[in-house]
């Protein structure tokens, strides 16, 4: 069945939940999601309320204006969205292809909740591993000589697509601030060794450190990286044992891991971003 989802940012005050959950009850909807939460620091009330399209009253094309009013009036903003629309998400990878894989492995099992129409890429490297999963390849080379025309593809080929998400999956280049301006909605997966270590063989500086853990972080990619809203992350515990192929490897298992948890959770709509940090309602 396919369910409404709200979700819904406005000043803190008494009443809210009884405000929202009395409207969804007037207009015949049967509630089976329901999460707040209350930033008492900068006094913001959080909701994301998910209920049955099926007997609703108001009709589908007509819930998003009846739901702007009602975030006016609570002087807060609201986003609506249907469980039975899949967004098109093109990916971006370079040479490494473990998060990619992983990814076109759970959208063809079902896993995730969303259409890949496009894969671009740096290289060539990996058109022939996505060939299976019958998904446009697009290898746009960046180079000092070409790298006006490159940019303009890549800004050019999403946007033919209808693309509503984009996916770094280990893109290693920075996107143009004319190309976050075009697709607010960019997921990158990173791993979380800065600032202690920086540059080439992370991993092999990292080991001879002798590191106890490693991380990987999934976020939102903004024009500020320092300010990149943190969805998702995983840890792998590092033991004296371990060679620096044992850090590689754990280090893309929790890639993997990340990635795919931190897209979960934006696809079900339960990310909410504020305040340059995220609220998660899992």
């Amino acid at each position: 069945m396919t369910s409404v989802i709200l979700q819904l940012i406005c000043p803190d005050r008494a009443g809210l939940v009884s405000a929202l959950s009395s409207w969804i009850f007037k207009n015949r909807g049967n509630i089976h999601h329901a999460d707040h939460h209350t930033d008492e620091g900068v006094s913001l009330f959080l909701s994301r309320l998910e209920w049955d399209l099926d007997g609703f009253r108001i009709p589908r094309d007509a819930i998003d204006a009846e739901i702007q009013d009602l975030a006016n009036s609570l002087s807060g903003k609201a986003q609506l969205y249907f469980s039975d629309v899949f967004p098109k998400v093109a990916i971006f990878v370079s040479k490494q292809s473990h998060c990619l894989l992983d990814l076109l492995g759970r959208v063809s099992n079902n896993e995730l909740r969303m259409n890949i129409p496009l894969i671009i890429s740096n290289h060539d490297t990996l058109r022939e591993s996505c060939n299976q999963f019958k998904v446009e390849f697009n290898s746009i080379p960046i180079d000092a000589e070409s790298q006006l025309i490159s940019k303009k593809m890549i800004l050019d080929s999403p946007v033919n697509h209808n693309i509503d998400l984009v996916v770094l999956a280990k893109y290693m280049q920075i996107l143009s601030p004319n190309f976050l301006q075009a697709f607010l909605n960019v997921i990158n997966i990173h791993h979380s060794f800065l600032p202690a270590f920086k540059g080439a063989k992370l991993y092999h500086r990292a080991w001879k450190r002798g590191v106890k853990l490693i991380l990987a972080t999934a976020h939102y990619v903004t024009d500020d990286l320092d300010d990149a809203p943190i969805i998702d992350q995983a840890i792998a515990y590092i033991s004296h044992h371990d060679e620096v192929e044992d850090l590689i490897r754990k280090g893309r298992g929790i890639e993997r891991i990340a990635i795919a948890r931190a897209l979960t959770f934006h696809l079900r709509r339960q990310v909410m971003v504020y305040e340059g940090r995220t609220a998660i309602f899992a």
